[in-house]
């Protein structure tokens, strides 16, 4: 069975969008289509709650722009930004990479760590939304930024290997690679850790595979429902229509 998943980053910087596109495709089965989109405004890397509060806007844009067309969607955003609003407002199934890796990681040890850029304590509460708070053992982070991912891979990833052997000592059973600029660099280094690497667009990309076939209805009541009606004003013309039902 063919799929198209959209896979939508919510920073405004487009070698992180191609960091995660490739990553996509080389997770994805044979016959899926990975179509990445990057937003039209926002922050260039998310970094604090601001950021991510102004890149919510920005991911929601994009996702009501580029999904006509595909069976699901990918954020390749590791704050999971607006996977909630994206959940109510899209027609199609979408994934968080952070809570797919998160849900992987569960099933392959009994707590888990997670190595990223900064903001640890953003991360903390992302997953404690999840209710996984009890199964995270720690979080490393990476003396680097996601720019230095796409401009020196190599040194990153010593650098990330190097964290998660560190979570691993202190007890991971599994470490998540957080941060999107991260993704697709387990293969390069799993072999130096002695614990399974989760990589998040990877997950929600088999994730999403997973539940799209399945054709379950979009919730037609509760908290998910599709808003239908809403007035706005200054927003694209495709997020209007999907607020206007």
């Amino acid at each position: 069975m063919s799929l198209r998943i959209l896979l939508a980053n919510a920073n405004t910087t487009a070698a992180v969008t191609g960091i995660c596109a490739a990553a996509a495709r080389a997770a994805a089965s044979p016959g899926t289509e990975i179509v990445p989109a990057t937003p039209r405004f926002g922050p260039a890397i998310i970094a604090s709650r601001a950021e991510n509060a102004i890149a919510a806007h920005g991911i929601l844009d994009c996702l009501a722009a580029h999904h006509a067309g595909c069976d699901a969607a990918v954020l390749a955003v590791s704050y999971d930004t607006a996977l909630a609003a994206a959940r109510q407002l899209l027609p199609i199934p979408v994934v968080g990479m952070t809570e797919a890796a998160c849900l992987a990681a569960c099933m392959l040890g009994g707590r888990f760590g997670l190595v990223t850029f900064s903001s640890a304590e953003l991360y903390r509460e992302l997953i404690a939304s999840y209710g996984l708070s009890s199964r995270l053992s720690g979080i490393g982070l990476v003396a680097a930024s996601p720019y230095d991912a796409a401009s020196d891979p190599a040194g990153v990833a010593a650098k990330a290997a190097e964290a998660a052997r560190g979570l691993a000592r202190d007890g991971a059973e599994a470490v998540i690679l957080g941060g999107a600029a991260l993704a697709g660099m387990g293969g390069r280094i799993q072999a130096e850790v002695p614990v399974p690497l989760v990589d998040g667009i990877a997950a929600a990309v088999r994730l999403a595979e997973a539940v799209a076939p399945l054709g379950l209805r979009k919730p037609a009541a509760g908290s998910y429902a599709a808003p239908t009606g809403r007035a706005s004003v200054g927003l694209g013309g495709a997020l209007e229509r999907l607020l206007r039902g």
